[in-house]
């Protein structure tokens, strides 16, 4: 078994082969071959909560878990893969990159099937961790020339704007208004953006937010999309609050569902809260990376 650091796998899993992984395991599932659980989470009195999110993808099951409390700031993630045929362990690794890389990875699979093709111009509200990977995978799938970025806290945006080459926004509207793809980063209790600031044929990907009492989207832009993609639906009514709060279902699919395709007419959405076959998918690519190239210490034989 392998042990496996945040710098390994950095290393290890380019957005672009994080993207292919995650469409493969797409489409495993449309198959039946790849199977996820919602999030499950157990909560103590101290306020410190275990979050375990388990999938299967292909010969491999694992699961990622996490602990976060309220007073400790961010969450440290950890990643264990298993053989499918035998249930032996096979590796565990830091997961911090690996799960800010998988849902960059997911929301650019997601902008490859429903987006303009020819879009080029991003706007971002948020500057935080997710928010780079989330750049990052949109650019690989799309030919973007303009990313604007906008969060409350100037000296973020202005940090972000500088690694990411990105034009800092004055306002959220602004970030916004014009953009052929919109991506909500943040853990905003309430909607960041507003229905007037989408155009026909933008395409959004919201994926800040997974608790039933948070929102990033208002409430008419979700009722008014054509499509809305979830990454599973048993997940979504568990976790997207975008979706439960306004209690808006009509006009939602899962992803593995949606074909390729765009209409400069229709607005859509992906609402990520992530999977654990996404987990899978991409931890086993570090893991096959990381026997190939013989990375990674071993924690017993």
């Amino acid at each position: 078994m392998l042990f496996l650091t945040e710098d390994e796998v950095r290393e290890l899993l380019p957005m672009t082969e994080a993207i292919r992984r995650t469409r493969l395991a797409f489409e495993a599932l449309a198959r039946g071959d790849a199977q996820s659980q919602p999030r499950r989470r157990l909560q103590l009195k101290t306020g410190s909560m275990l979050h375990q999110v388990p999938g299967a993808y292909g010969n491999y099951f694992g699961m990622k878990f996490y602990s976060t409390n309220p007073k400790a700031g961010v969450a440290d993630f950890l990643f264990a893969l298993y053989d499918a045929a035998t249930a032996r362990p096979l590796a565990l690794m830091q997961a911090n990159w690996l799960g800010q890389i998988r849902t960059g990875a997911a929301s650019g699979y997601a902008t490859d099937l429903m987006a303009n093709p020819e879009a080029d111009t991003l706007g971002i509200i948020g500057a935080g961790f997710q928010a780079k990977s989330q750049v990052d995978a949109i650019r690989t799938v799309r030919p973007i020339k303009t990313v604007r970025v906008y969060s409350r806290k100037s000296e973020k945006r202005e940090k972000f704007a500088a690694e990411m080459n990105a034009t800092v926004a004055a306002s959220a509207e602004e970030a916004i208004l014009g953009a052929h793809i919109v991506v909500t980063a943040t853990w905003a209790k309430d909607p960041v953006i507003e229905d007037a600031w989408i155009g026909p044929g933008t395409h959004v990907n919201a994926m800040g937010s997974n608790a039933t009492n948070r929102r990033e989207l208002p409430e008419a832009l979700v009722r008014r999309a054509d499509l809305i993609a979830v990454d599973a639906l048993d997940a979504a009514k568990n976790e997207a609050g975008d979706l439960i709060i306004p209690d808006q279902w009509s006009n939602v699919v899962e992803l593995h569902t949606v074909k390729r395709g765009w209409s400069p007419e229709k607005v859509t959405i992906f609402k990520s809260v992530g999977l654990g076959m996404e987990d899978v998918a991409v931890g086993s690519y570090v893991y096959e990376q990381a026997v190939a190239r013989k990375i990674g210490k071993p924690l017993y034989s």
